[in-house]
């Protein structure tokens, strides 16, 4: 008789975890008019490529589209509405193991007014 092994179940093997994870600065800049929106995304990529910060976007996020509609007249003439519109344009930046340097100067850059910036370190 031929002796056979005996094969016992092995436990799954853990991948190798990645001991430096990569940081990264996740800028999500918004604004109602699109050029006011992407010549600021424009001078925040500048300012992070002037430190030698590696940069990933923008990336172009769905518009976010606000209706409302209003009575034209009071009472009788109930059918008469008007529909306005807000549009909502929204850029992401991801900016790869940012330096104090560029951390600094962003937080120093002055971005037109009606321009909102969230910035999320992950």
């Amino acid at each position: 008789m031929a002796t056979e092994e005996i094969k016992k179940p092995r436990a799954p093997r853990k991948k190798a975890a990645a001991t430096a994870e990569v940081q990264r600065l996740r800028i999500k800049v918004r604004a109602y008019e699109h050029k006011v929106l992407d010549a600021s995304v424009k001078q925040i990529i500048e300012t992070a490529l002037r430190y030698d910060a590696k940069v990933a976007g923008p990336i172009p996020l769905p518009t976010e589209i606000k209706k409302y509609t209003v009575n034209r007249s009071t009472f009788v003439y109930k059918d008469a509405r008007e529909q306005f519109e807000m549009r909502i344009h929204k850029r992401i930046i991801d900016i790869l193991d940012p330096s104090a340097k560029v951390i600094e100067a962003l937080t120093n850059l002055s971005l037109p007014s009606g321009v909102t910036i969230d910035v999320k370190m992950a």
